[in-house]
């Protein structure tokens, strides 16, 4: 896939150095600007609120504890910043190393780089008591279910907190919810 003109205006914002690496292995011309660790410098934030003014902000991080507090980090300052995520398995090392962004394949950057999500207004019909019937939250196996559904969903891994609340920032519709949940039950 060649990343289209729009992408093309956008910086992706990833961890450290081996990940623009790998980005630039597969689409050459993409921008990244790297927070180097969980700890992200305000310098670096601050960058990032000037150039949303004129650019697309993409976060990709590791699916991960310290790539989610990047994410949250970077989306606190850069409210339009859009999401894009890979999965725990797309993110394995092939040999040894920890999880992350430089260890995806090809398939999995474009996909991920392809489903972007952004925050919105509250416009989702989820309520709490909807998404624990539906067995999200506090359940045998709702951790599980989270992880699986993330990943259909293409919206990462939460708590059961978490993940509710990422439901409900990207708009994501009862409907489109519980279609995930049962592909996912009739895949299991």
């Amino acid at each position: 896939m060649v990343l289209t003109k729009k992408q093309y205006n956008a910086v992706v914002v990833v961890e450290g150095k081996d990940d623009t690496i790998r980005l630039k292995q597969f689409f050459p011309g993409i921008e990244t600007i790297e927070t180097n660790g969980s700890d992200v410098p305000d310098t670096v934030l601050t960058e990032l609120q000037e150039l949303a003014h004129k650019r697309e902000i993409i976060v990709l991080t590791d699916p991960d504890l310290n790539g989610e507090r990047i994410r949250r980090l970077v989306t606190k300052a850069v409210p339009t910043a859009k999401q894009a995520f890979i999965t725990r398995k797309e993110g394995e090392p092939h040999k040894k190393g920890s999880l992350g962004v430089e260890h995806a394949s090809k398939k999995a950057l474009v996909r991920a780089l392809s489903v972007l999500h952004e925050k919105k207004l509250p416009s989702s019909d989820l309520t709490r008591k909807k998404y624990q019937e539906l067995g999200l939250a506090s359940g045998p196996n709702s951790r599980k279910l989270r992880e699986q559904v993330g990943i259909k969903l293409r919206v990462g891994y939460g708590n059961g907190k978490q993940f509710y609340h990422r439901l409900q920032t990207f708009g994501i519709s009862l409907a489109e919810l519980k279609q995930a949940v049962e592909e996912v039950k009739d895949e299991h």
